[in-house]
Order: C-alpha cells, then sequence, then structure tokens
C-alpha cells in the first residue's frame, strides 16, 4: 500500500483525509484570487467542470462573486462528495459528482465550456504510475478540449495559466 504523496491519486487516501480534516481547504488559491483571469476568459453562464474540487470554497466563490450559474465539480472522494453535496444542497448552480478525473465517460461531449484544476494533476503525479495516471487524466481533459471551442484553463502550482485554446 502507497503511503504519502505516494498514495494521492488514490481514493481511500482521500476518503481518509476529508474524514480527519473535514474543514475547507484551497490548494494554491483561492477564487478572489483568480477572479480577475478567470473572469475574463469564462463568460459566468458557460458550464464549468472543476476537477479534483476536494473541499475548497473555490466554486463556491465562482457562484457567489463571480456570478457563475452552473459548475461541476468532482473528486474521487466519496467522503468529500457527500460532505459537499449537503453543504451546497440549497446551491442549484454547484453539482458535485464522485468520479475520477481519469475516467470521465459518464459526461456527454459538450457538457463542458471550461475546465479548471489547481492540483489534481499535481496530485496524480506524486503518486505511483504517475505517468500513466497523468496521461489519463490529460486525455481526458483534452477530450472536452476537444469539443469545447477549443478553450480551457489548466491552473497548476500557484494558479499559473498554462494554456489557452482556441478555435
Amino acid at each position: 500500500m502507497a503511503t504519502g504523496t505516494q498514495a494521492y491519486g488514490e481514493s481511500w487516501y482521500w476518503d481518509n483525509r476529508y474524514t480527519n480534516e473535514p474543514g475547507p481547504f484551497d490548494w494554491y488559491q483561492k477564487y478572489i484570487t483568480l477572479a480577475p483571469i478567470i473572469n475574463l476568459y469564462v463568460p459566468p453562464n458557460q458550464s464549468i467542470l472543476v476537477v479534483g474540487s476536494g473541499n475548497s470554497a473555490f466554486s463556491e466563490g465562482m457562484v457567489d462573486e463571480g456570478g457563475y450559474t452552473d459548475v461541476v465539480n468532482i473528486d474521487i472522494s466519496s467522503v468529500v462528495i457527500d460532505a459537499m453535496q449537503n453543504k451546497y444542497r440549497n446551491c442549484p448552480q454547484l453539482k458535485y459528482l464522485k468520479m475520477d478525473v481519469r475516467d470521465m465517460s459518464a459526461f456527454e461531449s459538450k457538457t463542458f465550456g471550461s475546465v479548471i484544476d489547481k492540483g489534481t494533476l499535481d496530485s496524480l503525479l506524486c503518486g505511483n504510475n504517475s505517468r500513466q495516471n497523468a496521461t489519463k487524466m490529460l486525455e481526458e481533459i483534452w477530450r472536452y478540449n476537444e469539443t469545447m471551442n477549443k478553450k480551457s484553463i489548466a491552473l497548476y502550482h500557484f494558479c499559473f495559466i498554462l494554456n489557452f485554446f482556441y478555435s
């Protein structure tokens, strides 16, 4: 069994972490810090996918401060998804689904206008089979880039914008 950062790609690790640390935690930056960039490139009426959402308040900020109307959050941890579904049960703009970013086949093509990741790729790169897992994640996200007018935001390491793709 993997330990420490090697287990970052495993659901049991995150279930345990969110059971023991249930409070909200934002990796790298909060929405308010990134709002000027996100608001510039992502219209509020666009459907957004946030991968590896955890218990971050980032998506809440997108709705409350940015006026976003359809933010779908996925995470591998059933513990955190259950908690977030309960927390935001009265906020129809936020949806939380248990899903592995390496297999998002439950979504139909052309579902999302943008995909946001703040640390999931980093987590997968720390674990076992990192190259294979990162490739699976990026292939899944790229599948949506192909159908999203080639526009996507990827946020990593203090939320530098890595790529903007335009049709």
